[in-house]
């Protein structure tokens, strides 16, 4: 059933990226302001990590440093995992529960497209719900 549809037909684009040396309080005030719970960190237009919104906090806050003096490669998760725009949401639920994430940066040629979510998977295709069963009740994770 999910076989038929590719990721590029759910994912969310544009994706809310920043730098490597973007600062903490900037990471922090944009996934406020645009209401998302992860950011992908870019080079060039190329995915090389990824913060959620408890990696900012708890890894932010292991650093003992302001915000400002934090960067985003500090606290990301990298290297970050990535789908092809191509690939079914099949294989994309089968790579979030084996990889335990629950967001996956979308790819066409290794530049960023867009971004898919264990919760997009679910209300894409609610009969995947048990398959992404694991993924959604899990504690958060680095993704």
């Amino acid at each position: 059933m999910s076989d038929n549809i590719l990721v590029r037909e759910i994912m969310t684009k544009p994706v809310r990226v920043v730098r490597e040396d973007t600062n903490l309080q900037e990471v922090i005030a944009t996934l406020s302001s645009f209401d998302i719970d992860a950011i992908v960190v870019v080079q060039g237009k190329r995915p090389v990590g990824i913060i959620t919104a408890k990696d900012a906090l708890t890894r932010g806050f292991e650093h003992g440093l302001p915000a400002r003096e934090i960067k985003a490669g500090m606290v990301s998760s990298s290297p970050v995992t990535t789908i092809d725009q191509e690939a079914s949401l099949e294989e994309a639920a089968d790579m979030m529960r084996k990889k335990h994430i629950k967001h996956l940066p979308v790819v066409n040629n290794d530049e960023l497209v867009g971004i898919v979510t264990d919760m997009d998977i679910v209300f894409e295709i609610p009969a995947m719900l048990s398959n992404m069963e694991e993924v959604c009740r899990q504690p958060n994770q680095t993704t």
